[in-house]
């Protein structure tokens, strides 16, 4: 019974101490923060009790009540104070702003609406409210109101929802034109986020469970079962033989493991892939995990002219891009987890996941250096634990090193750890399944190089490579064989390390990105 009676004091003082840190958080909050706090939680919390609250911490307390705050979660507190831009605060809830960041688009509760709303307010001055004011004069009530009032009154007079923001539009027109790009975001974002018909039980169950990592047997097996006419990649294999006999690049495939070039009839040699669907309501989401910092190793300079670059061409390929920036091993879980069962996946043609850290053979590290497998992550993906990406393209781009450290010039640097036997195959790292692409920067074995201030020899060569072939309806295996070729043609300031990028892929079919109608700008 003592110890009973211990642990109900222990449990009551931790309570007190949470109520403490809350008290502090109000204690710094202004009459204008309790104002935003109030605006962001509708729809969260009643709106009565909304309308009674005068402190913040009377909007803690109906976060307390509603499940959503608590001293085990206090995310959505977090998040709040993140978005009305008290990350002071965060240090009360054992936050730091990096970690809201990498976990806002995983446990994040506020609305793209509410945050469009929100963001729509921070840009609307006195003059502008004004003016808005006068243009709705009729219906609106003789009463002050800020910006935030305003919105909320639209929202509360049916005026504005989340399907219907032409009043709003038609405001932004007259009043403050440069708004209207973010209504044109939030209406590209929640196309990404249209949520088809609830999956079945079976397939819940599997967002739920374990990942199913797969053997090199399996994946033997699988190469062996696939279809035997001639794939495009034994085309393209063969148009490229002599280049690939000079030691040009490679393309790690079923079709180019079973067959020789000087075997295949003319009949079959005529013979192209179809192509995959790129025709429905967006292309599809981009994860990108930008590792920069660790705990004991190198700082990976130079790695957010990567991001910055990827960004740029996925957005203008008309992919929803979300960065993650020095993303922990817990994180990258999370982050898996979600975009596995990410209801968008079911409206989009492709999937794109980049990863840009240090890394080791068949494996890359986390920013608190554990090491993850690359087929860990891969097999989150297959038909069965995400059925929303079955018979879709799915493309990994990993940029770290895959074996051996070399001692780099001052300029350039290695994402290389420690040598690492031969491996035996790299289609290892993919599951065993149709549909998938791995681009490593470089071959098993060896290390890659990253310019400090210009960002990687890899991903600048693709990303620049997207930039001009794209438009020319070249396929993706025609353009990593040319980023194969660029990046293998360059060398250091001594002319005596290069690097060899190496995919491997079980794709069906040729993947062609449609044209952008609008020009790039990066």
């Amino acid at each position: 019974m003592a110890m009973k009676s211990q642990g109900s004091s222990s449990d009551k003082n931790c309570k007190v101490s949470f109520r403490k840190k809350l008290l502090i958080i109000d204690s710094n909050l202004e009459v204008k923060d309790v104002e935003r706090l109030k605006f962001l939680c509708i729809g969260l919390v009643p709106n009565k009790k909304l309308e009674k609250s005068s402190s913040a911490s009377d909007v803690f307390e109906h976060l307390l009540a509603e499940d959503l705050l608590s001293e085990g979660d206090s995310f959505f507190l977090a998040e709040l104070l993140y978005i009305i831009g008290q990350k002071k605060l965060l240090q009360y809830l054992n936050y730091t702003k990096e970690e809201v960041e990498q976990l806002l688009p995983i446990k994040g509760k506020i609305s793209l609406f509410r945050n469009l709303l929100y963001e729509l307010s921070q840009s609307i001055d006195s003059e502008n409210l004004k003016e808005m004011i006068f243009l709705l004069n009729d219906s609106l009530p003789k009463t002050e109101m800020t910006s935030l009032s305003f919105l909320a009154l639209l929202e509360k007079q049916d005026k504005i929802d989340e399907d219907n923001l032409t009043c709003l539009e038609d405001l932004c027109k007259v009043v403050v034109p440069k708004l209207l790009r973010n209504i044109e975001k939030y209406k590209r974002e929640k196309a990404a986020q249209l949520v088809t018909p609830p999956v079945d039980k079976e397939a819940e169950l599997l967002c739920q469970g374990e990942e199913e990592l797969v053997s090199q047997t399996d994946i033997k097996t699988f190469l062996e079962a696939l279809p035997q006419e001639e794939s495009w990649q034994n085309k393209h294999a063969r148009s490229n033989g002599n280049r690939a006999t000079n030691g040009a690049p490679s393309l790690v495939s079923r079709g180019m493991q079973g067959a020789s070039a000087n075997t295949l009839n003319s009949e079959t040699s005529t013979q192209w892939a179809p192509t995959y669907r790129m025709n429905r309501d967006h292309r599809g989401l981009c994860v990108i995990v930008n590792n920069h910092s660790f705990i004991s190793l190198r700082d990976r300079r130079g790695t957010h002219k990567d991001a910055e670059i990827l960004r740029g061409v996925f957005q203008w390929l008309g992919f929803t891009v979300h960065i993650y920036n020095d993303v922990t091993k817990v994180v990258m879980e999370e982050v898996l987890q979600k975009q596995k069962c990410n209801p968008a996946h079911a409206d989009g043609d492709c999937f794109v996941f980049c990863i840009l850290t240090h890394g080791e053979y068949g494996a890359v590290y986390s920013s608190d250096e554990a090491l993850i497998p690359i087929r860990e992550i891969t097999s989150h993906f297959t038909a069965l634990q995400c059925p929303g990406l079955a018979e879709k393209p799915k493309l990994f781009f990993i940029q770290a090193c895959q074996g051996e450290k070399i001692q780099p010039s001052k300029s350039i640097e290695a994402d290389a750890l420690n040598p690492e036997q031969a491996p035996a195959s790299l289609q290892d790292s993919i599951p065993v399944e149709a549909d998938f692409l791995l681009g490593l920067a470089t071959v098993p074995g060896y290390v890659s190089f990253r310019h400090v201030e210009e960002g990687s020899w890899y991903i600048q060569s693709l990303c620049n490579h997207l930039k001009v072939l794209v438009p020319r309806q070249e396929d993706i295996l025609s353009i990593l064989t040319a980023v194969n070729d660029d990046v293998s043609r360059r060398v250091d300031k001594q002319g005596t390390k290069k690097q060899m990028p190496q995919p491997a892929f079980t794709l069906r079919k040729k993947l062609v990105f449609p044209v952008p109608l609008d020009a790039l700008s990066l």
